[in-house]
């Protein structure tokens, strides 16, 4: 359909939807009025007409864009107006975000280039040099995303799968330039990749009816490495270089953190974060009894995607610390020593500091810290000059530790999953007030997420001698935590086949 034709065919619809006299305060509540599938048509029609928009003010940037190249200087078109380059001038006209202006810069050059090799590749009608073969031989090639640009103003896909198609197949690698005699002559060689490019963008474009320009641009970088073997190896060394973690604090004092993954460390990372999440991200449905179970706990976890992730991740770290730390870390163990002043009556300050760059954290923090890492009583005066340095106290031994693992499987509190390796030993009786024992019996293990929920919201967890543990809501509720059936079916079985190996022996 003729552009402006079909442009008068959406206003048109749209007009039948929501009536002549139409004022744009007026929509939501006329919109309102319409059943779902006039809604869903009043969608289409707006969308239609916007792709039709987009259609000429990519055309509109790729010329803009010719005419405020950089040989064009000060008397550039965008330059002329003040703009350093053509995105800057499309970024003013149109609102949008610097990237935005910059894919529509992207979208509007190769329109233009498509359009201009196709406008030199077609002599004029009754030129008697059409059929020379020197002629054709000085002719601009064809770009291979001609199909591709075309397929854009006919309107077959969007201007957002275009760039995702565009950008993920990028331009084919080409000979050295100097095997060329000019920009229109190729080698056997180029001919054959850009063949090979125009084959995957068509492709693609047929993807398009039925995939996201996410979708477009994964399998476009894939095609793209499977066409260049050369060029992906090499890609992933760039990638592999850049690799890096970066963590800063802002000027308000969140804590922030980036992650420039190279492609072996992404896949290891999204594996393990799939697999946690998979019953929050739509895992399988058909699955036994006690993988179901576990996926409704992980699912009503109150915990968003984001938090659980975090959480994963910081797990992750400590059992890596916690592994092998003389070999990773040498003769210190990674850690955060965290620094609380009390005073003489035995009163701690409600707010606790890291040693390391004084970040501030709540009294809390400072109280589950010392349940896993154990304390040090350091005295000092007024001005914190250190007066007497005590022993290191409040700890858990290894030997206590592999207890706790062996006795608990694991995090107990109720509907917990985490396995042992990422327990932390947390007291049952406080040191101080409750006079707490350093033993197997008044210690439990809970992951770092219960082990805060118990030291900041008012839960707690009690013991009567050796009877099941007790978890205490703050409400008042009360929660038995026994051992898990495994643990029970195992210890269950250790007399009777020690009795039969006595009886052996």
């Amino acid at each position: 359909m003729e552009l402006f034709t079909d442009i008068e065919a959406q206003v048109q619809a749209l007009r039948a939807l929501l009536g002549d006299a139409l004022e744009p305060t007026d929509l939501i509540p006329l919109i309102e009025r319409l059943d779902d599938a006039q809604a869903v048509d009043a969608l289409t029609a707006a969308t239609a007409l916007v792709q039709d928009g987009e259609r000429i003010r990519a055309a509109a940037t790729g010329v803009i864009a010719a005419r405020s190249s950089r040989e064009a200087g000060q008397n550039g078109l965008a330059q002329s107006r003040g703009h350093r380059n053509v995105a800057s001038l499309v970024q003013e006209i149109t609102g949008s975000t610097r990237a935005e202006a910059g894919r529509q810069v992207r979208i509007g050059e190769s329109l233009r280039t498509s359009a201009v090799a196709a406008a030199s590749s077609v002599p004029a009608v009754g030129d008697p040099s059409s059929d020379d073969e020197s002629t054709r031989a000085d002719m601009p090639i064809t770009p291979w995303h001609t199909e591709l640009d075309r397929a854009l103003l006919d309107g077959r896909i969007t201007s957002a799968q275009h760039d995702a198609i565009r950008q993920g197949l990028a331009d084919p690698p080409r000979s050295d330039q100097t095997e060329h005699e000019s920009e229109c002559d190729e080698t056997e060689h180029d001919a054959l990749l850009r063949e090979l490019w125009e084959v995957a963008a068509d492709q693609l474009i047929g993807a398009a009816a039925h995939d996201t320009p996410e979708m477009l641009s994964s399998a476009a970088r894939s095609i793209r490495d499977r066409l260049d073997p050369d060029g992906a190896r090499r890609r992933f060394q760039e990638r592999h270089s850049r690799r890096s973690f970066r963590v800063w604090t802002t000027d308000d004092g969140h804590k922030r953190g980036t992650i420039d993954f190279d492609d072996e460390g992404y896949a290891w990372a999204t594996t393990i974060i799939a697999n946690a999440m998979r019953p929050r991200t739509g895992g399988p449905r058909f699955v036994d009894a006690e993988e179901k179970a576990r996926a409704k706990a992980l699912t009503d976890d109150p915990r968003t995607n984001d938090q659980l992730t975090y959480d994963l991740f910081l797990d992750l770290l400590r059992t890596g610390a916690l592994a092998d730390a003389p070999a990773v870390f040498g003769a210190r163990r990674a850690g955060v020593r965290i620094v609380q002043v009390v005073n003489g009556e035995g009163i701690a300050d409600p707010i606790a500091h890291a040693e390391d760059h004084l970040h501030s954290f709540p009294s809390a923090v400072a109280q589950q810290q010392t349940c896993d890492v154990g304390a040090v009583r350091v005295t000092v005066d007024s001005r914190g000059n250190p007066l007497d340095v005590g022993r290191e106290h409040r700890l858990f031994t290894p030997k206590q530790r592999v207890a706790l693992a062996i006795r608990d499987g694991g995090c107990r509190w109720t509907g917990c999953d985490r396995p042992a390796s990422f327990g932390e030993a947390r007291h049952l009786d406080e040191w101080v007030q409750d006079d707490g024992r350093t033993d197997i019996d008044r210690g439990i293990l809970l992951c770092r997420f219960h082990h805060m929920q118990l030291h900041h919201g008012g839960w707690r967890i009690t013991r009567h001698e050796k009877e099941d543990f007790v978890l205490h809501h703050p409400r008042g509720q009360t929660f038995a935590l026994p051992p898990r059936p495994a643990l029970r079916y195992a210890w269950a079985g250790v007399r009777p086949w020690r009795k039969r190996f006595r009886a052996a022996a």
